[in-house]
């Protein structure tokens, strides 16, 4: 039977998402149990089984509005349905036999389960509920193609199928609408139009450096993000499930959608506006509170006035509701942050009763986290809400270095960017960039959103690449943007009445920062801040005569973008960067720069220190540097040569000092960052991140030795910003730098060495190390290597499968083996050599032709 009876899939997928728990944050990898993963089977079961009627109602309601239907046995039907897909959990199947099937058969398995369930259904009804079943199945189908890669990997043609069935399905479900007029046809084809011309492109606000452009095409610069999806009131990671937040309305009608300043809540709302404007099946309404924060949310025909669109006074009259009334609409609310607290409720009542009138049209509602609190859109006496919560994760590493490229590729097609020699000049930009952001660890830190991304990109354009050196100014840019000119240049003039400049906002954050800085603590608890602003408000008249320290409080965690609230108890900043910054900025002005020397052996206290020097005046910042330098007769040897190398990092960031000072700092650091021995190498490489990037550029030292002593003193440090240090000598022939380089394997990340150290290494004669079966698993899917140290404890099963069969040549036991029978190795047609250390316990049925050696 042919799914003729047709639900769309943006109407089907939330629904069947009902019946099947979250995926988790571990995709599945291996064929699963329908029945495991029901939502109301099992002794922890998020539904009830009741709850299944009411889908199955759902599901009846939705084809019935598109088809003819026998309206008296509808009820009769939802029955016969609702039984239907419970049996779902009784099958014994698991979601690759139901793929195989297909939904026709699949459909037909699950009627087979409750035979005579529809013996008083009419012949119309009967078949009214069989076709619509089939339909059902092929969106439950889909589901399962989309959560499990294993079906993807292992079935692509099914899965090809059942995708071209969902777009024929989509397809033939938009022909039963009742068709529009070619008046409101028309406009909203100059709507559309209108709304990728208007959002199609990426603006940074607050960054006017007269050599970067303010604006990119959207579609070259936009980078999909993750979000996290919170399950229940843990945080554990295994409570949450990441997804692209670009898809996150693919699978939920309706998102609350929270992130911090800057971290690309806009963006997304621009880029599901223009892909819904392009696409066709969605027209999307993009709403910025901020432009009815005081009116109330607007009724649909005053949508396009209540925004200033352009195309506002050209709208046929009802061609909104119209649009909501078919279910065609995407809401797209951007900011109930940016309206003042006390009309945020009014505006979330207002928007339910929307959608409760116009059912079936997507939602996507952005905030700042501390904003609303948890469950804000939810309300529990109504079941039609289903508002999910999401979160935007920080950005990865991966996704840096692809923003930063595609940064730097957008200028270049610039129509500011035409010579060649201005092109040259962006890439070289480029590569300096990639190479600071890996290496700097809290560059690294502060690059976690689109916002500093963009922020760093275009500051270090204007700077001719001059980046990290520049990173005191890369903080006064980002506050300015901040704390003065974001909110003004987007238009949020009526968020709260507290009317603060920049200079005293920033001067009464340096106190909260200072104080967690003094505290040793990275949040404070809400009521103490307080405290400390009311404690500081006289002295700072402007702050004063706005409010009490609560009011300003709430006004600096809201409107600065700098602060975060936790769970309404904590407070911290949303980059420990800024609170370092500003906590440094506190201490300067407060004249206790000497202070520090006590701290200057703590890797946490790094930022404070450079950020102080940089700030201090010069006579000061010398006397610091000096105290650096001294005896510190109490530390041990690599504390003190922290302190020393902190000293080499400030010179970085002064920007007037004695050349006496400059000139004793180089004599006294010149030779930690240039070891002569493997135990000094290895000692500086133990100070921490600082070291790398204090060191030479490995491709500048032409000596094998030296470089060895380079590699001995990068793998020391534990930090993923060696990898790309190190993947500088990994060109290198020699044997001793080899080693060294495959040697620290375990202390990264195990993927990424692999894939940036490991891979590019000449095997020739090198023994290669594996502690661990990701390890294991990682050298094996790079080819499997000739020589391979077993450097871990590992069962000989899983060796038998990690190790390459038809590569290995010669095994080295470095670590005692689980069982002394080696007559598994036979395995191993190619193996020659059995090297095993001779402190370990003596093996034995080593196959005959292995050579045994210590």
């Amino acid at each position: 039977m042919e799914p003729v009876v047709r639900i769309p899939s943006p109407l089907a997928a939330p629904l069947v998402q009902r019946l099947f728990r979250t995926t988790p944050r571990q995709l599945p990898t291996l064929p699963e149990l329908i029945a495991a993963f029901t939502t109301w089977r099992g002794p922890e079961a998020p539904a009830h089984p009741d709850e299944v009627h009411r889908t199955a109602a759902e599901f009846i309601q939705l084809a019935a509005e598109t088809h003819t239907t026998p309206t008296a046995e509808l009820p009769a039907v939802v029955d016969v349905l609702a039984c239907t897909l419970l049996a779902i959990g009784e099958l014994d199947l698991t979601d690759v036999d139901a793929v195989r099937l297909g939904p026709q058969d699949y459909a037909r398995r699950l009627r087979g389960a409750v035979q005579g369930a529809d013996r008083d259904l009419s012949p119309d009804a009967a078949w009214f509920h069989d076709a619509l079943l089939v339909n059902i199945c092929l969106h439950v189908l889909h589901h399962f193609i989309r959560r499990s890669p294993h079906i993807q990997r292992h079935l692509p043609e099914r899965c090809s199928r059942i995708r071209q069935l969902v777009d024929l399905n989509d397809t033939e479900a938009a022909a039963l609408q009742p068709e529009r007029s070619q008046q409101d046809a028309d406009f909203e084809a100059a709507y559309v139009e209108e709304v990728v011309r208007q959002h199609g492109w990426l603006t940074i606000v607050g960054v006017d450096f007269p050599n970067a452009p303010d604006r990119w095409l959207l579609e070259d610069t936009y980078l999909s993000l993750e979000a996290e999806e919170s399950s229940g009131r843990g945080d554990t990671a295994e409570q949450r499930t990441v997804l692209l937040a670009d898809r996150a309305l693919e699978g939920h009608e309706r998102v609350l959608l929270r992130g911090v300043a800057g971290s690309g809540k806009t963006t997304l709302v621009q880029w599901l506006a223009v892909a819904a404007a392009r696409e066709g099946a969605r027209v999307p309404f993009v709403l910025p509170v901020r432009r009815f924060a005081r009116e109330g949310f607007p009724a649909p025909d005053d949508f396009l006035h209540a925004i200033r669109h352009p195309l506002a006074d050209r709208a046929p009259e009802g061609w909104v509701v119209r649009t909501l009334l078919a279910g065609r609409a995407l809401l797209l609310v951007d900011g109930i942050d940016e309206a003042p607290e006390e009309t945020r409720g009014k505006l979330r009542d207002q928007l339910r009763r929307l959608l409760r009138i116009f059912s079936g049209n997507g939602c996507l509602v952005t905030s700042r986290p501390s904003a609303v609190a948890d469950g804000w859109l939810t309300d529990e006496r109504l079941s039609d809400e289903g508002f999910v919560e999401l979160s935007l994760a920080p950005m990865s590493r991966d996704q840096v270095t692809r923003f930063i490229r595609d940064w730097h590729s957008a200028a270049m097609s610039d129509e500011h960017c035409r010579e060649q020699r201005d092109r040259d000049e962006l890439k070289e930009y480029e590569q300096r960039l990639l190479h600071s952001v890996r290496i700097s660890r809290e560059l690294r830190q502060l690059a976690t959103n689109p916002l500093m991304c963009g922020l760093i990109c275009a500051l270090n354009r204007d700077r001719s690449g001059s980046l990290p050196q520049g990173r005191k100014e890369l903080y006064e840019a980002a506050l300015e943007m901040l704390l003065q000119r974001r909110d003004p240049e987007r238009d949020v003039l009526y968020a709260d009445d507290v009317r603060l400049q920049q200079e005293p906002r920033e001067r009464l954050l340096q106190k909260l920062a200072h104080a967690m800085v003094e505290d040793g603590v990275s949040e404070m608890p809400c009521r103490r801040a307080v405290a400390i602003l009311d404690g500081a408000l006289p002295a700072i008249p402007a702050a004063r005569a706005e409010g009490d320290g609560e009011k300003i409080f709430r006004h600096l965690l809201h409107r600065t973008g700098l602060l975060r609230e936790q769970a309404g108890l904590s407070v911290d900043f949303i980059h420990r960067t800024f609170q370092d910054y500003l906590a440094a900025k506190e201490i300067v002005a407060r004249g206790r720069l000497r202070t520090l020397v006590d701290h200057a052996h703590q890797p946490e206290w790094e930022e404070v220190i450079r950020m102080a020097a940089a700030q201090a005046r010069p006579d000061e910042c010398g006397d610091f540097l000096e105290l650096l330098l001294s005896a510190a007769p109490r530390l041990r040897r690599p504390q003190v040569n922290h302190r020393r190398l902190m000293a080499a990092a400030c010179l970085d960031h002064v920007t007037e000092l004695d050349p006496s000072v400059q000139r004793l700092v180089h004599d006294r650091t010149k030779n930690l960052v240039r070891p002569t021995t493997e135990l000094a190498a290895r000692g500086l490489g133990w100070v921490g991140p600082i070291v790398l990037e204090l060191l030479p550029d490995p491709e500048q030292v032409p000596d094998d030795q030296q470089a060895l002593l380079l590699a001995i003193t990068a793998t020391r440090v534990q930090d993923d910003a060696a990898i790309d240090y190190l993947s500088r000598l990994r060109g290198r022939s020699s044997l001793a730098i080899r080693t060294e380089l495959a040697r620290p394997w375990r202390h990264f990340d195990t993927e990424r060495y692999a894939r940036e150290i490991i891979a590019h290494l000449d095997p020739d004669g090198l023994y290669f190390p594996v502690s661990d079966t990701a390890e294991l698993a990682a050298l094996r899917n790079l080819g499997g290597r000739p020589r391979v140290q077993l450097a871990g404890i590992m069962p000989n099963a899983e060796l038998m499968d990690g190790l390459d069969h038809t590569q290995l040549t010669h095994l080295w036991l470095n670590a005692e083996p689980t069982d002394p029978d080696m007559s598994w190795l036979s395995r191993f047609p190619h193996l020659r050599v059995l090297r095993v250390n001779p402190r370990l316990p003596r093996v034995r049925n080593v196959p005959e032709g292995v050579r045994i050696t210590a």
